[in-house]
C-alpha cells in the first residue's frame, strides 16, 4: 500500500514538475500558436483589447486631470474669489493671515527704509528731507499692505477651490470605477514589461529624489510652498521637524515594501537594484 502511494505521489510530482524542461514546453506552445489557424483572429483580437485599454487609460487620465482643474478655475473665477473678496473687503482692518506675511512685511519694510538712507549716505539723494522719506516710506507701507491683504484673500480662495478639486477628483474615481480599473490593469502592464534594469533605475530614481541626500533641501522648498498657497504659518521648526521625520519614514516604507513583496514577485529586480545602488 505505501509503495502504491508513493508511486501515485511520483507520477503526480513528475506531471507537475514535467519531464520536459519549461523553456522547451513554451517554444512547443509558440509553434503550436503559429502554426493554429485560429491563431491570425486571436492576435487580431489580442491587439483590439490592448488598444482599447490603450484608449481608454489616456481618455480617463486626460478627465481625472481636466475636470478637477477646470473646477476648480471656474469656482475661482466665478464663486468663490467674488465671495471671499467681498467678506475680506468687508473687513478690510484685515491684512495678515498669520505671523509669517507680518514679519516678510516688516522685513521689506526695513529693507525699503535702510536702502533709503543708505542712498542718502552716499549721496544719490541731496534733496531728500525727513517729509519726504516719510512719505515714501508711507506709500511703501500701503503698497505692501494691499499686497498682502491680496495674498491672503487669494490664500483663502486656494483653499476652497482646492478643497472644492478635491471632492471633483473622488467623485469621478467613485463614478467611473470600471475605467479605474482598466487604468490600474494598463499600468500594471507597463510596469511588468519593463525590464529588470529599468525597474531598478526607476527605484533608484524615485528614493533619490524624495529620501536622498539632497531630498531635505527639496523637501523645504516645497513645504515652504505649500504652506505659502494655503495662507499658513511658515514656522521653521515645523518644517525642519517635517524635513527630518518624513523621509526617514518614507525610506522605511519603501525597504519594508522591498523586503515583504518585491523579493517575492521580482527578486531580480531586487538583485539588480542592489548592484545598480552600489
Amino acid at each position: 500500500m505505501k509503495y502504491w502511494n508513493l508511486k501515485k505521489n511520483n507520477q503526480l510530482e513528475l506531471e507537475k514538475a514535467g519531464i520536459i524542461p519549461k523553456s522547451i514546453s513554451k517554444l512547443f506552445d509558440r509553434f503550436k500558436k503559429e502554426l493554429d489557424p485560429n491563431s491570425e483572429s486571436e492576435s487580431i483580437e489580442e491587439f483590439k483589447v490592448i488598444r482599447y485599454q490603450t484608449i481608454s487609460s489616456i481618455k480617463y487620465i486626460i478627465l481625472l486631470l481636466i475636470i478637477p482643474l477646470i473646477v476648480n478655475q471656474v469656482s475661482k473665477g466665478l464663486l468663490v474669489r467674488p465671495f471671499v473678496n467681498y467678506v475680506w473687503n468687508k473687513n478690510s482692518h484685515h491684512i495678515f493671515l498669520n505671523q509669517s506675511q507680518e514679519e516678510r512685511a516688516f522685513a521689506e519694510l526695513q529693507l525699503f527704509e535702510e536702502k533709503l538712507y543708505f542712498d542718502i549716505l552716499i549721496g544719490k539723494e541731496l534733496n531728500m528731507s525727513a517729509h519726504i522719506i516719510n512719505m515714501k516710506m508711507k506709500n511703501k507701507a500701503l503698497e505692501l499692505a494691499t499686497q498682502y491683504t491680496l495674498e491672503s484673500s487669494r490664500a483663502i480662495v486656494n483653499v476652497l477651490s482646492d478643497i472644492l478639486s478635491i471632492i471633483t477628483f473622488i467623485t469621478v474615481l467613485i463614478i467611473s470605477k470600471r475605467q479605474f480599473s482598466i487604468l490600474r490593469s494598463f499600468i500594471n502592464e507597463i510596469i511588468y514589461s519593463l525590464s529588470d534594469t529599468a525597474k531598478a533605475f526607476l527605484i533608484i530614481l524615485f528614493t533619490d529624489i524624495f529620501v536622498g541626500f539632497h531630498s531635505p533641501h527639496g523637501w523645504e522648498i516645497i513645504i515652504e510652498v505649500i504652506l505659502r498657497h494655503f495662507g499658513l504659518p511658515e514656522s521653521r521648526d515645523f518644517i525642519f521637524l517635517f524635513i527630518s521625520t518624513f523621509p526617514v519614514i518614507l525610506d522605511t516604507i519603501f525597504k519594508y515594501w522591498i523586503f515583504r513583496y518585491l523579493n517575492k514577485i521580482s527578486p531580480s529586480v531586487v538583485a539588480t537594484f542592489r548592484n545598480m545602488n552600489e
